[in-house]
């Protein structure tokens, strides 16, 4: 059986992935991000996602956030607070960290929602919904759509870009300035089959009416509820409600 927030429709999830994530941006403080993406976990069961799955999609996340978690501590300007450590150029602050935190938090916390979203959701599902329900372009609509199914196929042609350079002996080694220059070029061309298959695709849209001025019909009808509005009550109930602890407990620092 399907999980109970699973079921419901692709656009109230994809509102209330919104109404849940951008109210957090707000803020500084970690303490608004640490109750959301607390709540963002205790709602995994009913979305029927594993904890597993979702940390296998959110490994590049995770690793952009450690990254930007590092830059901050090393670089931040407020170095208020006490000091934890100091050696040499590196002096990290009670401030900094905090600032660190909340920074790193609150991009996981914005992140999360719509990595939940996209895994419970089917891409034609979301398309249908976004053109019924949201009152969407369908010109728009579709060419995400078309967009989204061609991302699997940037994947697939890495691997062959990666696996072709190895058969002409292309190789770095261990000469890390070679490694940019090679990753480089394998991007470009990348960039160019993509560009190139995009516009052979919206050629091919165009061709089979899918920009046609006449309305179209649908042949997967998308409903929208009582529960698909509580969804979005709840998910903008529980963003305040995070704001509120963190002015609660004196955390709050407003972006501005």
């Amino acid at each position: 059986m399907t999980p109970v927030l699973a079921r419901r429709n692709p656009a109230a999830k994809l509102a209330a992935a919104l109404l849940f994530s951008l109210p957090l941006i707000v803020t500084l403080d970690p303490v608004a991000p640490a109750v959301a993406v607390t709540v963002e976990l205790a709602v995994l069961p009913f979305f029927g996602v594993r904890p597993l799955t979702l940390l296998r999609r959110a490994a590049p996340l995770l690793l952009s956030i450690a990254g930007l978690l590092v830059t901050l501590l090393l670089f931040a300007a407020d170095r208020s607070g006490t000091v934890l450590l100091d050696a040499g150029p590196v002096l990290l602050t009670t401030g900094v960290l905090w600032t660190a935190l909340g920074m790193a938090l609150r991009v996981l916390a914005i992140a999360l929602p719509g990595l939940i979203v996209l895994a419970t959701t089917d891409p034609t599902d979301l398309a249908d919904a976004l053109i019924q329900n949201a009152r969407f372009s369908p010109r728009f609509a579709l060419g995400a759509l078309a967009a989204f199914r061609m991302v699997p196929l940037l994947t697939d042609e890495w691997r062959t870009l990666a696996a072709a350079r190895r058969a002409r002996g292309v190789d770095a080694g261990r000469n890390p300035i070679a490694a940019v220059r090679i990753f480089t070029s394998a991007a470009f061309a990348l960039l160019v089959g993509a560009i190139r298959r995009g516009v052979r695709l919206a050629t091919a849209m165009d061709a089979r009416g899918f920009d046609a001025r006449t309305p179209r019909t649908v042949a997967r009808r998308q409903t929208f509820g009582h529960p698909d509005v509580l969804l979005m009550v709840a998910a903008a109930g529980l963003s305040a409600a995070a704001l509120a602890t963190s002015v609660l407990t004196g955390a709050f620092r407003p972006i501005i």
